[in-house]
């Protein structure tokens, strides 16, 4: 369950960042960035602040 939410939460940071790049800001795109270098350096190092967040919420895999 976490592993999806935290795909979902990302997708919809890249989309919505995307999306204010266009309208409002092309600066938007580092949060873009942002995104992608965290799923990067999750996929090394196995951790993630979002799942760590969701744990403490009680949610479980």
């Amino acid at each position: 369950m976490k592993n999806r939410i935290v795909r979902a939460v990302a997708g919809a940071f890249i989309l919505i960042s995307l999306l204010l790049a266009i309208k409002v800001n092309v600066d938007w795109l580092w949060l873009t960035a942002f995104v992608g270098a965290n799923l990067f350096q999750s996929a090394f190092t196995k951790w993630c602040l979002l799942e760590v967040i969701l744990a403490k919420l009680g949610v479980k895999d």
